[in-house]
């Protein structure tokens, strides 16, 4: 009974995500005919897909837990709505971009950018496979421990580290300057994200303040 929820869940994530990208992309840019579109959603939601299927029959509690996106923090609140604004203009003004001609991207760059996006999809498997806790939400769970071990030797968020590739990616794959820019709000709204999180975890994780010691950089090898 269980299982049928969860999938049912999320099938209902995985379809809403994608209409809704479909709709915000392909309506501003007035044509089935935006290739580059087509392109992101491919390589987005079949991988998402994928590991869909991987995390449900291997690790349905993970999968429940990055179904939940209902944040407790309210400085996360409003990063995560921050964020969904710039993701909804994003995707708006790529499509409006495609339909008026405001960028002309050469395909190497869009190809480039689309392996970054894979690439960066594999990282963000990996960290999943090695953090068991890993929840959407920022929380500690029972019995949760510190991870120090793979990418999470590197920095103390990879999980983010990956999203900024995967997110910078997408403008790029659509072909719109206009939408990178856009886009480039993100890294800003995760060190407010990150910066919130580390408290959090300070507070409530034992071997945290340890973990900060031992591993510098949140975001970015030898940056921040």
């Amino acid at each position: 009974m269980m299982n049928s929820k969860l999938l049912f869940q999320a099938l209902i994530k995985f379809v809403s995500g994608l209409a809704a990208i479909s709709l915000l992309l392909l309506l501003p840019a007035g044509t089935f005919q935006f290739w580059n579109a087509w392109l992101l959603i491919g390589i987005l939601f079949i991988p998402m897909f994928l590991l869909g299927i991987i995390l449900f029959l291997k690790a349905p509690k993970l999968l429940t837990k990055r179904l939940n996106t209902k944040e407790k923090e309210t400085e996360q609140v409003q990063v995560v709505s921050l964020s969904l604004v710039m993701f909804l203009a994003g995707f708006v003004v790529a499509g409006l971009d495609f339909r008026f001609g405001w960028s002309h991207l050469p395909l190497w760059l869009v190809i480039l950018a689309s392996i970054f996006l894979l690439v960066a999809y594999g990282s963000y498997a990996e960290v999943m496979r090695e953090n068991m806790y890993l929840s959407r939400t920022v929380e500690v769970q029972e019995n949760q421990q510190v991870i120090d071990t793979g990418l999470y030797g590197v920095v103390r968020h990879p999980m983010y580290s990956a999203t900024v590739v995967l997110f910078l990616s997408m403008p790029v794959i659509l072909g719109s300057v206009p939408a990178f820019f856009i886009f480039l709000i993100y890294p800003f709204l995760l060190v407010k994200r990150i910066k919130n999180e580390e408290m959090v975890l300070e507070q409530e994780l034992k071997g945290y303040k340890e973990y900060k010691r031992k591993v510098k950089y949140r975001l970015i090898p030898f940056i921040w």
